[in-house]
């Protein structure tokens, strides 16, 4: 297929961190403000943020019942971090209320791992990407405390007082939506982004 279009949600979040490593990775990378930006796009990265306010302006925009939509057709999306919170179908820890793009059978914890002070990097094995592990770099993120039957957990963190934790899933119908815990935007190592990358083209 000729480069998939790609769009990055871009009311909040490392919006231009994501359109560069896609951009860079051959595809047409866009950002997505209106419900009519996102009619054009073949699959949608959700950054990381703050999953609160991300939610509140995507209502705010007339762009969450267009994104529940799109998503539950089988738009290939990618969640990083708040994203990850996004596309949860339930959340521990979050606002009373807060609404959810959903898709993904997963129970998901905010602020997991703590606040700012409590960010970390990481290695992680993570399935289907090949090579040396995945360097990852955690911000106030969450975790997945449960997954469904149709999910796949893709890495966990090993060692530490997280030890074990989920941070990297893949699940929806047909596989098509992939979520992480991380911020693979930021550490200039493009395969998570090629692995989804790789999922819309499947889909396509």
């Amino acid at each position: 297929m000729s480069a998939p279009t790609i769009g990055v949600f871009a009311l909040q979040g490392d919006v231009r961190e994501h359109l560069r490593v896609l951009t860079g990775l051959g595809a047409h990378a866009v950002p997505v403000r209106r419900p009519g930006e996102l009619d054009q796009v073949d699959g949608l990265v959700l950054p990381g943020g703050e999953s609160t306010t991300m939610a509140k302006l995507a209502v705010s925009f007339e762009l969450m019942e267009p994104l529940q939509k799109r998503v539950a057709q089988g738009m290939p999306a990618f969640g990083s971090c708040a994203g990850m919170i996004l596309l949860a179908e339930h959340i521990e820890g979050g606002t009373v209320g807060q609404p959810t793009i959903g898709g993904l059978d997963v129970v998901v914890r905010r602020n997991a791992f703590g606040r700012q002070v409590d960010s970390f990097e990481a290695d992680l094995d993570f399935v289907g990407v090949a090579g040396e592990p995945v360097h990852a770099v955690f911000i106030r993120a969450p975790w997945v405390e449960s997954t469904g039957a149709e999910v796949d957990v893709l890495a966990r963190v090993e060692g530490g007082p997280a030890d074990g934790r989920v941070v990297a899933v893949r699940g929806g119908d047909g596989g098509q939506l992939l979520a992480t815990s991380f911020h693979p935007e930021l550490t200039g190592d493009p395969r998570v982004h090629e692995l989804f990358l790789k999922i819309v083209r499947e889909r396509s």
